[in-house]
């Protein structure tokens, strides 16, 4: 299908769903103007709806891909407004199947080799089909030739990528089109919205990649009795064809299953609070697509009393930086402790906010926020709501946040909305507070400090040597004067007055980097002499002046 006549099926469903508004201003509403007397006008019940369910039907009728786009999007809260972004989520990849047949020439071309000498059976009937790929039931080869272990068999769609490469080109057009003439192209900001479904969809056109996820997952809850990742058949595993051992399990939403099999829902709500947590905060490594059909139960009888999840579909993972992550976990804690004031100087000091802010102004705007929500019981209270807004209000103040921070938020949603479901009276603060504080406990621990220390001593001790001539050579710089700053910023210009203090912190700071290094080489080394914990006293004397010289070059607020 040629670009035109996709651009016209685009315009015609556009028209039907009343949603021309949204180019209102630009000139692809003259183009659609001209083709509205050829569309028949939408019904009663249509032109009734709010435009995200027009949105949302509009998607659904032009196929899988705007589908998937749709579903993307839904993930983008600070890109389309809440309202939008519900409609969009409740988006479901209900798509006829391909033929069988076409899917087991696909899965031998990806493996190399034909599906007999694969698999012991392979079912070309799907179990499910979505808009990218569908799944196969099949079995490996057992040790006698009979079937063995059972799997199950990913297939991308035959010619998927051709298609979403089209439409994106044709989203991008389309997107420079509004970019240049919509009023409202820097708050919609089209290319970044397009830019986002490319790079989504790329991460979920390669299956290896996802079977990468998979197994990070897997190893990661290996030996647990909370959740179950299905391991991953790198054998019979490539770009187009994913294998993974095959899993039964309830939907974590259908609360008759559950509840015939006996499973207690209550422990069950917990403890999917509980994993969501420890994959962001522990692992730094969250399943970020977890709504119910990617969320089963184990329907084994002898865990219904103390049941484990089930994880599927790993297209997309979700991972912060380690400042974010930080920062993620001290807001969480000041949001528990109603403390206003770290929650503002937190979005501060993470680079969310520019440092020009006022942090009482921010302060005032967390209160205002949060106040509300601390009426209610703690039971009812959202902290994923409670976050989004945040986040929403932040932005009036020029907050800058990565996508990783808001596909985060929205995974929150979906695992309270889930844990509410399975238990309406669960207290989400209750449970995700003793976790998270643990898990800071364990993280930023003197034994964890200590072993990231030790872990990072080779890198330490092949610089230390370089130390004492760069050390020599700045302070032979500043006695004789020859030590330029250069500073070019306005923002740097305004410390020209602070210079002195500036290079008493930067001597400070190098005193601190050399005693440190210096009480890392003694501990390595074993200097002998009187000890203390285990460590040569000489080295906790290089350590505890390193730490003061380390406080003593430690920038003050206001200077």
């Amino acid at each position: 299908m040629s670009a035109a006549l996709r651009a016209l099926r685009i315009g015609r469903v556009l028209l039907r769903y009343r949603l021309d508004e949204l180019l209102a201003g630009t000139p692809a509403e003259r183009w659609l103007r001209l083709m509205r007397p050829f569309v028949p006008r939408a019904s009663r019940e249509i032109a009734a709806l709010p435009p995200g369910a027009r949105l949302r039907l509009a998607l659904e009728e032009l196929g899988p891909i705007f589908v998937k786009f749709g579903q993307i999007l839904s993930t983008r809260r600070d890109l389309v407004p809440p309202p939008v972004a519900e409609e969009l989520a409740l988006l479901q990849d209900r798509v006829a199947p391909f033929d069988g047949e076409d899917a087991r020439a696909i899965v031998e071309r990806a493996l190399g080799r034909d599906i007999d000498v694969a698999f012991a059976r392979f079912d070309t009937r799907p179990l499910a089909s979505a808009s990218i790929a569908q799944v196969h039931a099949a079995a490996l080869h057992g040790p006698d030739g009979a079937p063995g272990r059972e799997v199950v068999v990913k297939v991308l769609r035959p010619g998927v990528e051709a298609r979403i490469a089209a439409d994106i080109a044709l989203l991008r057009r389309v997107a420079a089109l509004v970019a240049r003439t919509h009023p409202n192209a820097d708050k919609i900001r089209p290319r970044e919205i397009v830019a986002e479904i490319e790079t989504t969809l790329a991460a979920e056109l390669d299956l290896q990649r996802e079977g990468a996820n998979a197994s990070v997952l897997r190893r990661n809850w290996s030996g647990s009795a909370e959740l179950y990742v299905p391991e991953v058949i790198w054998s019979h595993t490539a770009e187009r064809a994913l294998t993974l051992e095959r899993v039964r399990g309830i939907p974590s939403d259908d609360i008759a299953a559950l509840d015939a099999a006996g499973i207690d829902r209550r422990a069950l709500a917990a403890r999917g609070v509980r994993v969501f947590y420890a994959q962001v905060f522990r692992d730094n490594f969250f399943h970020a697509d977890a709504h119910a059909g990617n969320i089963w139960v184990d329907p084994d009888p002898a865990r219904a009393r103390d049941p484990r999840f089930i994880a599927l579909d790993f297209g997309i993972v979700g991972q912060l930086s380690r400042q974010d992550q930080y920062y993620l976990a001290e807001n969480f804690m000041a949001i528990f402790n109603r403390d206003y004031r770290r929650i503002a100087e937190l979005h501060v000091e993470a680079g969310w906010m520019p440092a020009h802010i006022r942090i009482d102004e921010l302060e005032a705007a967390a209160r205002a926020v949060c106040e509300p929500y601390f009426t209610r019981p703690l039971s009812e209270i959202s902290l994923a709501e409670v976050l989004g807004k945040l986040f929403r209000t932040a932005q009036r103040y020029e907050l800058t946040l990565q996508p990783q921070l808001i596909l985060l938020q929205k995974t929150l949603l979906s695992i309270e909305g889930l844990g509410r479901l399975l238990d309406p009276r669960i207290d989400i603060w209750a449970v995700a507070r003793p976790v998270l504080e643990d898990i800071l406990r364990e993280r930023y621990s003197p034994r964890r400090l200590a072993g990231e220390f030790r872990r990072r001593l080779p890198e330490l001790a092949t610089h230390a040597p370089e130390m004492p001539a760069l050390v020599h050579a700045w302070l032979k710089q500043q006695v004789e004067g020859r030590h330029e700053l250069r500073m070019r910023s306005q923002d740097l210009a305004s410390l020209a007055a602070g210079v002195q203090a500036l290079q008493r912190r930067v001597v400070a700071a190098i005193l601190c980097v050399g005693l440190l290094i210096a009480a890392s080489v003694l501990y390595a080394l074993d200097a002998g002499g009187p000890a203390l914990a285990g460590a040569p006293a000489a080295a906790w004397v290089a350590a505890l002046a390193g730490l003061w010289a380390g406080l003593a070059a430690w920038p003050r607020r206001g200077r």
